[in-house]
């Protein structure tokens, strides 16, 4: 039997024959001499051609006609290309080059593509978030999309990098021409904002976005600052707060120590909250247990990485924004006064709050059965391991700090994205259909609600859960619960997803938090709160400057840095009480 290929047709062999002759040529362009400062100019024109859609788009958007826009758009595109060539130059050498080069084009192609995803722009504030990514939140991130956005830019130059030759050159003659290089993108660039400047001025100061979006001038200016700022910016010294501190009298008279339960929620708007008004019941649990919800709370920061360490600081948001030193902070403070604190993550960590006092992962404190239920293959868990073990870790604390008190923090993982799918249980969801991709674009914005709500309704019977616990223990302890987000989120509104806006440009729905409390009779009887006090004042403003001072006081730990104006419960509690 004869097994040999039937010769192709003659037009198709034809074709390939075209096909393998282009890519002949094309590779032997590709291969040409060329030097590192003409590699450094072809490589900026490239990524400004290929890798600034978002920049493009948005200049499209706030510009109307072509006519308007299309002079701005040039102006930046001849930016663009000078800053990149500008710190190209220093990278514009004949040996071991070719790998920062791809690395730039690299960063380029991620850039675009989560801006393009998630309309999120890369300022510090954002590459400080990146930064701080573990790998399971990394992993929520990844995909084939992702895989073919990357390969439509990178394709080129990598094939290019990989094939040109450089010749060799001395190397003052290489100095000589990178210090001209370097001087001809900034006599470009001065001349181009000064022929420029009537359009650019009013444009950068009206959108100051766009500076964020110039790909991959923004990623790898906010990258440094963010790796770079903390060396810089503030001493080393920690300041102390906690001298001084000590319990109220609220202690001596109570016969059982206090048990507070602080929940830090993540990625949270009060907006999706049924017991805020929300048009869905997202929170029948704590409807049901008669909780109080405060409807007017704005956080510090619209990132965990910005809001967490100032939610729990002394100094407020402004104060916090332009410290010099590092502060301890409300732990710290608890601990001092003599009370237990423990710190139970379910997140990708505590950014430094916890450094100081006890503190666990939760998926630490599960066995083989509770891990199978509650996490996934990469180790990720719902909040519900949180509760597990809960009185174990209680009983391990130190007997003399227990017996004064327990400060309990839960940080949940809450209604993370953009794999929101993954925040609830399967047999809990109770609005379908849902988005199941991280691509969040590609869902239609009815199911991606549902995915979102779903996670607000998981967190309401954690929530609900914990209450339970709280009252269970109700014989040993008198108990108390306070939940609030760190931040919001975007859900398309604006064509914004995700969170980490600029705090200036950010929308509200990335700010605006809910805040729930749950107090035991035993524990509103000894702060002497009054509970329809409280209620009347559901819809004052606060914002997470007062959760220091309210818990502070809650707990009645008397302490230097309490503020009794920022005590958001001070006017409902007796007068020294």
């Amino acid at each position: 039997m004869d097994f040999s290929l039937a010769p192709l047709p003659p037009s198709v062999a034809g074709l390939a024959a075209t096909l393998r002759g282009g890519l002949h040529r094309v590779d032997a362009w590709m291969a040409r001499p060329m030097s590192p400062q003409h590699i450094a100019l072809r490589l900026s024109a490239y990524l400004m051609l290929v890798a600034n859609a978002p920049l493009w788009l948005q200049l499209m958007r706030i510009g109307g006609a072509p006519s308007l826009y299309m002079r701005s758009a040039l102006a930046l595109a001849v930016l663009l290309v000078c800053g990149m060539v500008a710190i190209l130059a220093f990278t514009a050498w004949t040996r071991g080059m070719r790998a920062l080069w791809w690395l730039a084009a690299a960063v380029a192609a991620l850039a675009q593509y989560y801006m393009l995803t998630y309309s999120v722009v890369m300022d510090p504030g954002m590459a400080a978030n990146v930064l701080q990514t573990d790998a399971r939140e990394a992993a929520d991130l990844l995909g084939t999309r992702l895989l073919a956005a990357v390969l439509a830019v990178l394709a080129l130059p990598t094939w290019w990098l990989l094939r040109v030759r450089i010749p060799a050159a001395g190397v003052l003659r290489q100095v000589g021409r990178n210090l001209t290089l370097l001087a001809l993108a900034a006599a470009v660039a001065t001349a181009t904002v000064a022929l420029g400047s009537r359009d650019l001025a009013p444009l950068m100061r009206n959108h100051p976005q766009l500076r964020y979006l110039m790909n991959p001038l923004a990623p790898l200016y906010s990258t440094a600052v963010a790796a770079l700022r903390p060396a810089f910016a503030r001493s080393s010294a920690l300041v102390p707060m906690g001298a001084g501190a000590a319990l109220g009298p609220s202690h001596a008279a109570g016969a059982r120590p206090p048990l507070w339960v602080l929940v830090v929620g993540e990625t949270a708007r009060a907006d999706h909250f049924g017991i805020n008004g929300y048009g869905r019941d997202t929170t029948p649990e704590l409807a049901r247990r008669g909780v109080l919800s405060w409807g007017n709370v704005r956080s510090c920061g619209t990132s965990t990485l910005a809001s967490l360490p100032c939610m729990f600081s002394p100094l407020g948001k402004a104060a916090f924004e332009a410290r010099k030193s590092e502060y301890e902070n409300l732990l710290d403070v608890v601990q001092a006064a003599g009370m237990a604190v423990l710190w139970v993550d379910n997140q990708s960590g505590c950014k430094g709050v916890c450094e100081r006092v006890p503190h666990a992962q939760a998926v630490d404190g599960l066995n083989a059965q509770q891990r199978s239920w509650l996490c996934d293959a990469s180790g990720e868990c719902r909040d519900e391991a949180l509760l597990a073990g809960l009185n174990e870790r209680l009983a391990q604390l130190p007997a003399q700090q227990r017996e004064r008190g327990v400060l309990l923090v839960l940080h949940q993982m809450g209604s993370h994205g953009p794999a929101y799918y993954k925040r609830s249980a399967p047999e809990a969801k109770r609005f379908t259909p849902e988005c199941r991709t991280e691509v969040l674009a590609n869902c239609a914005h009815g199911e991606l609600v549902n995915a979102y709500d779903n996670t607000i309704a998981a967190t309401d019977a954690f929530l609900g859960h914990a209450i339970d616990w709280l009252q269970a223990r109700g014989r040993d302890y008198d108990g108390g619960l306070l939940y609030i987000s760190d931040h919001g989120e975007s859900l398309g509104e604006y064509g914004l997803f995700l969170h980490g806006m600029p705090y200036g440009l950010a929308p509200d729905g990335q700010k605006h938090v809910p805040m729930v409390a749950w107090l035991g009779a035993p524990l509103a009887a000894r702060q002497s709160l009054s509970p329809d006090c409280l209620r009347a004042g559901l819809a004052a403003p606060l914002t997470h400057d007062n959760l220091y001072h309210t818990v502070l006081g809650a707990l009645d730990v008397r302490s230097h840095s309490y503020q009794r104006a920022l005590d958001a419960w001070a006017g409902c509690r007796r007068p020294g009480a």
